[in-house]
């Protein structure tokens, strides 16, 4: 198939990935281009030049320091060039030749002209529901042009009062490439991934205090603030900031850890550390938001319904006696990158095909 593929735009598709998005659209271009697929990914201008991009933003305002697009944070300058930058795409996109438009961008605009271009498309919902899409499905599902698919049960059942039918197709990991450890050696627990208010490092930090671990911290600092009124002031000789990690190094400091802590403070709609976290066997603590409840299972993950460290530390200690091999056989079966691009395959085979039954009739 020909593949036509929109990219969310606040951060160009490349590593170091910025979030689990950018992540995502990375692997599942590289994926769909070795089956054989003709892709192109329209993204802005840094993203890797490997996934073949068609550059619709450039990346001139892109700001390294801070990620985002302009120093003076000027929203409107952004929202305009983001805005711009779609609505040209879309209205040249059907001579391009796409058998299909897979659209991962949050954005309303390709939403809002899908039933003005003859493409078909598929639109993955990486969020819980925002303003400016629930607004736009609510006119486009009158005609029915998109099929839409969700990351997880979670933000399906979240869209639900706006999509009638959410098919669920759940991220998941190159489980290949993550390594499995039965015996981890480090006698720690860990935490990686930004550190910013969302992601709860604090709570993470305390848990582990109450529960008399050494935890270390893998990441970059996404919120300074946040950091330095938050974080900072727990750092002592039982948390150790590791920083950003490469590959092999995040495999080694996951593998050899007795429990990842995840502490999720807002719905997130998946969280691939959940899924890289069991792919090396180690068992997950954390707060019962978002898609955590959905993906782990009780043989791979003791999780609270609240915020308190206590309850946090209670669930560390129990889920430092789950079955790490048990851990990686629900990475492999549930969460594999594998599984997750044949699920698309399938889609994008099905929604091409109505398309053509219609054309002839």
């Amino acid at each position: 198939m020909n593949i036509g593929i929109i990219a969310h735009l606040k951060h160009p598709i490349r590593k170091p990935y910025m979030g689990g998005l950018e992540a995502f659209t990375h692997d599942i271009c590289k994926r769909l281009k070795a089956r054989g697929h003709q892709i192109t990914l329209y993204a802005s201008e840094l993203s890797d030049p490997e996934l073949n991009v068609k550059v619709i933003l450039s990346d001139t305002d892109y700001d390294r320091e801070t990620f985002s697009r302009f120093r003076s944070h000027e929203l409107s300058e952004d929202f305009i060039s983001t805005h711009h930058a779609y609505l040209e795409l879309m209205q040249d996109i059907d001579g391009q030749g796409h058998d299909i438009i897979f659209n991962n961008s949050l954005n309303y605009v390709p939403v809002t002209m899908a039933s003005l271009i003859r493409t078909p498309m598929v639109t993955v919902l990486h969020t819980p529901p925002i303003f400016e899409l629930k607004r736009a499905m609510a006119h486009e599902q009158k005609l029915g042009q998109i099929r839409y698919v969700s990351v997880s049960r979670s933000n399906a059942e979240a869209w639900k009062p706006f999509v009638k039918d959410c098919q669920v197709i759940n991220n998941g990991v190159d489980t290949a490439g993550w390594q499995f450890n039965a015996d981890p050696s480090g006698g720690y627990v860990i935490w990686f991934g930004r550190i910013h208010p969302d992601k709860g490092t604090h709570l993470a930090i305390g848990a582990a205090k109450k529960a008399g671990r050494k935890i270390k911290i893998a990441g970059t600092i996404a919120d300074r603030n946040y950091f330095d009124v938050y974080v900072a002031p727990l750092l002592d000789d039982q948390v150790e900031l590791v920083g950003a990690c490469d590959h092999a190094q995040l495999n080694e400091l996951i593998g050899n850890a007795d429990v990842s802590v995840i502490t999720p403070c807002w719905d997130e709609p998946f969280g691939l550390v959940v899924a890289e976290s069991l792919a090396c066997g180690t068992p997950v603590a954390g707060i019962a938001r978002g898609a955590l409840p959905y993906i782990l299972c009780e043989q791979t993950g003791c999780l609270t319904t609240s915020n308190r460290t206590d309850e946090l530390a209670e669930c560390i200690r129990n889920a430092a006696l789950l079955d790490r091999a048990a851990c990686r056989k629900r990475a492999e079966t549930t969460l594999d990158a594998g599984h997750m691009t044949d699920a698309y395959e399938n889609l994008f085979e099905e929604v091409v095909h109505a398309r053509n039954l219609a054309h002839a009739g």
